[in-house]
């Protein structure tokens, strides 16, 4: 399984990547080693997810969230933009 999904940075500031692995993921990201950007911002919380057959799928997802604005993230996640 593949996943697409977003976390929330100690900053309040939102990340969205994809993965085989969300848990090995989410543990990366806290560790410090998931992502440049994540790394200074710890701890991380996992707020959205989707699930996919194939990486493809996965990724292209990633890329139309990373599109959205904030606002509209904060919609899809169920929570009140900002």
């Amino acid at each position: 399984m593949n996943y697409t999904y977003i976390v929330e940075c100690s900053d309040g500031s939102l990340y969205t990547g994809w993965t085989n692995d969300l848990e090995k993921r989410i543990k990366a990201h806290n560790d410090g080693k998931g992502a440049k950007y994540t790394k200074y911002r710890r701890p991380v919380v996992l707020v959205y997810y989707e699930q996919f057959q194939t990486k493809e799928e996965a990724m292209s997802r990633e890329w139309a969230i990373k599109q959205m604005t904030r606002e509209e993230k904060k919609r899809m996640i169920g929570a009140d933009p900002q």
